[in-house]
């Protein structure tokens, strides 16, 4: 045996520590006893009894930091929890988003747990499939022993490049401004246009879709990755269709863009999308909802005078033509109803709050439609 007794590998471990270090020590030992056994004190006595007073001490710290934040709840723990440890971060950085994501109750303790037990610089990097309310001994040996998992990330019709980076970030794979920042000037194909205009160059271009991805994927990787699916669903068909429209590529995916968004209803799609190419054959501005919406932070559920007047080449509402860029990533059949629109005339559609639009085909209808669904 060295200095200091050996030290404890897990809390179960630490009893037995204690023991060890104060084996010998009676509380009603008499007066006699007590200077007997100080005379035998030596330093090293005083080092392990420090170490135990030590331990103590960390074991009342887990307790009393044990339980400051929710778990999640009963129903979510089955539910995966992506957690992306990346290369030089130590057991802080790890705690903090273990916390902030419920996947354990204490920062403090884990830190504690990874100091008691060696491991703050053998974390594993890679991406971690986890749940709430795990042990925190069980989450150290994951990380440690590289128990990393593929992610299975959900990207819906409609969402935005901003909606993308944020639901990658939370799945721990990217970093939300990194991200961004790719896909700014992202354009792999020749028909991906890149106007000074556009927010975002691959706007439109990133396929919605469930992806698998590797826990190490870069979003350079993950960008390909989308563009490349939305190259591959953009069939030979739809290219000649658009051809045959005299659309470009870039034409469609704004168009199809804008139907996405406007549309709730599967039935709706062709319908807007005629409604869009009535107004461009007129010169009318397309007046979409949709391009304002680009604009802001947040959603909004009716726009107001106040944001038709935003000044910016995406409001259609002060700009006749297309916005500069598409305004989301459109699905296959946003995509299909800009190739193939619905066979009427109208100029003008109001969706009600359940999401059903109305069609007319002046304004004063349109006028009188809005009075009745709003």
């Amino acid at each position: 045996m060295g200095l200091f007794p050996k030290m404890p590998k897990s809390f179960d471990e630490l009893k037995g520590f204690v023991s060890e270090v104060f084996s010998g020590w009676s509380l009603d030992a008499s007066m006699e006893e007590v200077h007997e056994l100080l005379g035998e004190f030596t330093w090293k006595h005083l080092a392990a009894a420090a170490g135990a007073f030590f331990v103590a001490a960390a074991i009342f710290l887990v307790s009393f930091f044990g339980g400051d934040s929710n778990p999640g709840t009963v129903a979510d723990r089955d539910l995966p929890i992506y957690l992306k440890v990346r290369s030089g971060m130590n057991a802080r950085d790890i705690g903090e988003e273990l916390q902030r994501r419920g996947i354990v109750s204490s920062k403090y303790k884990f830190w504690l747990m990874a100091k008691l037990n060696g491991y703050e610089s053998r974390f594993i990097a890679g991406s971690y499939a986890l749940r709430a309310g795990m042990d925190v001994q069980e989450v150290l040996d994951k990380l440690v022993q590289g128990e990393s998992s593929e992610c299975k990330v959900v990207i819906p019709e409609g969402f935005t490049v901003h909606d993308i980076a944020k639901r990658l970030s939370e799945e721990g794979l990217v970093e939300e401004e990194e991200f961004l920042e790719k896909a700014r000037h992202f354009a792999p194909f020749d028909y991906i246009e890149t106007p000074d205009e556009a927010m975002y160059y691959a706007e439109g271009f990133l396929f919605p879709a469930t992806y698998t991805l590797q826990p190490d994927a870069t979003p350079e990787e993950i960008l390909n990755l989308m563009a490349d699916t939305f190259d591959q669903r953009l069939t030979s068909s739809m290219r000649r269709r658009a051809k045959e429209m005299k659309l470009s590529i870039y034409e469609l995916v704004i168009l199809a863009s804008l139907v996405e968004k406007e549309a709730r209803y599967e039935e709706d799609r062709p319908m807007i999308a005629q409604v869009f190419f009535k107004r461009l054959e007129l010169g009318m501005p397309l007046q979409s909802d949709a391009s304002l919406q680009y604009l802001m932070d947040a959603p909004k559920e009716d726009v107001s005078i106040a944001d038709t007047k935003i000044d910016s080449p995406y409001n259609t509402y002060q700009n006749a033509g297309l916005p500069p860029g598409p305004v989301a990533n459109p699905g296959t059949d946003s995509i299909e109803a800009v190739l193939y629109p619905a066979d009427t005339d109208y100029l003008y559609f109001v969706a009600d709050r359940d999401g059903h639009n109305h069609y007319t085909h002046n304004y004063a209808d349109h006028l009188q439609v809005v009075e009745q669904v709003r």
